[in-house]
């Protein structure tokens, strides 16, 4: 497996332009499969994840063609008939979002067959809501052998769904599924989060009829029919805070590009509270800490969007290691989420974690070493610290930081860093 090697004590000078949202485009991959007529979605990300799930929409009769356009990546997406509505587990327990094409066959289809996803590192995510939502809409469903058989041959039908719990693959999946059932469904505790609203707004774009994205409560009254539609994936906002906070880290004078400063505002005033310069433009933000200047403790609660993002929660905490005081990270969204707190203390990092919360107590140094990934906001970490780190950090098992990030050593490069990446085995292992 590749290896990247970070050698630190450089400050960060450029340009980082921002890609398409990598939770956003999954979704809208998925979506397409709710028509018949070609469907282009721009502003893609090169990840492994979004190969992966071409791969998945292949199998259901979906042509998939990429290209280079002047807004960066194009996928093309048509689906004229579902031949297939059967997932299998070697391909649904590669990433957990690939579930999510449940909703969308049965839509279109009436019936389909996919894999539990299984587990994953960040703790226990079950399906039951996205199950639950799916039998408000009429669907019949049983599971056995580890798969999900949902049959709906009427059709869905619109109905009320209140999730007991806000979550953001059962909103998308609920979503998905009835914006083609028949009558009007109202969905609500919702999830808020921007790539909802990015999911929301292509399905209109699609012919559907949806209001109240963005809000707790959603509104759809549905369709007998999508249409295509050409749609621009939003920027990926958890990218940007990584390489807002990798500029805070590292120090010097970093500015993001295609980006909208609003979908990280909470964190530009974390890195505000610790002392660094924000600048925030009409779609760009610039990041500048002085050399020398020491970093202010600043404690962090993550939440639901608006909140402070659980996958910046890592991040935030590599950043903190280096503060002048102590500092308290709580996590409320996943239970497994400090998996990398030990990874950092190979780095000289001093953090105690008691249930879901982590105090750090501030260092003077970090010092390079041998560290292993074990998740995707883990792996962005790991990479930051090594950018502050005395001597050389090689980070292990960064095939997770593919699944999320496009080409992170190369803009990370760009802006004087010294980072390489040490060539292994390019396959892709599944999702833990």
């Amino acid at each position: 497996m590749d290896r990247i090697a970070i050698v630190g004590g450089s400050p960060l000078f450029g340009d980082i332009p921002i890609s398409g949202a990598k939770n956003s485009a999954i979704k809208l991959m998925a979506a397409s499969l709710l028509t018949s007529e070609p469907v282009r979605l721009t502003n893609m990300p090169r990840l492994a994840d979004t190969r992966l799930l071409s791969r998945l929409l292949q199998r259901f009769g979906c042509g998939v063609s990429e290209s280079d356009g002047e807004g960066g990546q194009e996928m093309r997406l048509h689906t004229p008939e579902i031949t297939s509505a059967f997932a299998p587990y070697d391909l649904v327990r590669q990433m957990r979002a690939s579930f999510n094409v449940l909703g969308p066959l049965l839509a279109r289809t009436g019936h389909a067959k996919v894999s539990l996803p299984g587990g994953c590192t960040n703790g226990a995510r079950p399906v039951d809501l996205h199950l639950k939502a799916l039998e408000a809409l009429g669907a019949h469903i049983d599971m056995h052998e580890g798969y999900v058989f949902a049959q709906a041959p009427r059709g869905l039908k619109g109905g009320e769904i209140e999730f007991p719990f806000v979550s953001v693959g059962a909103t998308e999946h609920a979503l998905m599924a009835a914006v083609l059932a028949h009558g009007t469904t109202e969905m609500k505790n919702c999830a808020r989060e921007p790539e909802i609203v990015d999911l929301a707004e292509c399905l209109n774009a699609m012919g559907a009829r949806i209001s109240g994205a963005g809000t707790s409560t959603m509104v759809v009254e549905g369709v007998t029919s999508l249409h295509g539609t050409d749609w621009p994936v939003i920027c990926d906002r958890i990218e940007a805070g990584t390489y807002a906070v990798a500029g805070a880290m590292a120090g010097g004078e970093v500015r993001l590009t295609k980006v909208r400063p609003d979908l990280i505002a909470i964190l530009l005033d974390k890195l505000e509270a610790a002392g660094c310069e924000v600048h925030r433009g009409f779609d760009t933000v610039t990041i500048t800490r002085k050399d020398g200047q020491r970093l202010k403790p600043v404690d962090v609660t993550t939440d639901v969007y608006p909140g402070f993002a659980t996958d910046l929660q890592a991040q935030f905490m590599a950043l903190m290691t280096l503060a002048d005081g102590e500092s308290t990270i709580r996590e409320t969204i996943f239970e497994n989420r400090f998996m990398h707190v030990p990874e950092l203390g190979r780095l000289g990092a001093d953090i105690s974690v008691s249930g879901g919360e982590a105090v750090v107590r501030g260092v003077t140094e970090l010092r390079g070493a041998q560290v292993m990934a074990t998740d995707l906001r883990a792996s962005a970490c790991l990479v930051i610290a090594g950018l502050a780190a005395r001597g050389e950090t090689v980070v292990n098992r960064v095939y997770h930081l593919d699944r999320g990030f496009e080409n992170l050593e190369g803009k990370l490069s760009a802006c004087g860093a010294n980072v390489r990446r040490l060539k292994g085995d390019s396959s892709i292992p599944e999702e833990e």
